[in-house]
């Protein structure tokens, strides 16, 4: 029976870390964040992210922009918040409306308030292992899962099913330099249960409901489920079988209450860090 990695706990007890240091602060940190349109799902993450950014003590606005915002009215407000001396981190809620292409902004947020490390100065940093300003927070949370359940990582076999900018490629550059040796398996994997049958870290990032099944689990493998979908109920589900992987699994994430939560405890670091950093600090 797999240990349960209980992502709530551990990110409740970040977050008190991170307020107990910022009370200790002159200056409280500023988190800003540009939401456009009604997508229910990025307003309630949104909610989530501002309640717990006052919770730690910080200065939290969010900028609401309708559907139909035009490409220079968001790169106006991205230009006004890099130049605020206020706020040490921006973070642009994704997806975007379709008329409107994420990559025409993220490069256009200053490296140093990049909460999300998704600017291409950020990733080229984690490419090169040369110090990110900020790191992607799910595969951040994900690592800070892993070393607090003294999973080790270096020699061992990770396998990260979804190549996404988000979760996938990040992840795999912070397991690789933690000398993991690492595979990124996709849609267009071929074999991809033998794959993941040989993986001690086996990470689903895919948005599929119960894929990673039973039978494609090494026994005693550490399964992290980066997924969530809800079904026809409303009851949030993961990537994997939880209720089958769990027999033979060494340790899992559940869903929810496992990557979720760490996500939102890392962007609170990265904010508080980049205070720091932009204070000299």
């Amino acid at each position: 029976m797999a240990e349960i990695m209980d992502g709530k706990s551990l990110s409740l007890k970040i977050l008190d870390d991170i307020k107990e240091k910022t009370a200790l602060l002159k200056k409280r940190p500023g988190l800003s964040v540009i939401l456009i349109g009604n997508n229910p799902a990025s307003s309630i993450y949104v909610k989530n992210k501002e309640k717990q950014a006052l919770n730690a003590g910080f200065n939290s606005i969010v900028y609401k922009l309708p559907e139909t915002a035009s490409k220079g009215e968001l790169l106006s407000l991205i230009n006004n918040l890099n130049n605020d001396e206020d706020i040490d981190g921006i973070l642009l809620q994704l997806p975007l409306p379709k008329h409107l292409n994420p990559y025409d902004f993220l490069d256009k947020i200053d490296p140093k308030k990049d909460v999300d490390g998704f600017h291409p100065v950020n990733a080229g940093k984690l490419l090169l292992n040369e110090n990110p300003y900020a790191v992607p927070c799910t595969p951040k949370g994900i690592i800070r899962l892993l070393d607090e359940y003294k999973i080790q990582i270096e020699g061992k076999n990770a396998v990260i099913i979804g190549r996404s900018n988000i979760v996938g490629k990040p992840l795999s550059m912070l397991l690789l330099n933690k000398n993991a040796t690492v595979t990124i398996a996709h849609s267009k994997t071929k074999n991809l249960s033998e794959i993941a049958k040989n993986a001690d870290i086996l990470i689903s990032a895919t948005g599929c409901a119960d894929m990673v099944t039973k039978d494609i689990v090494k026994e005693g493998a550490a399964v992290i489920d980066v997924g969530i979908i809800r079904d026809e109920n409303g009851k949030l589900r993961g990537d994997v079988d939880f209720n089958n992987v769990k027999d033979i699994a060494g340790f899992i994430t559940p869903v929810p209450g496992g990557v979720g939560p760490m996500t939102i405890a890392m962007l609170m670091e990265n904010t508080y860090k980049l205070h720091l950093l932009r204070n000299g600090l």
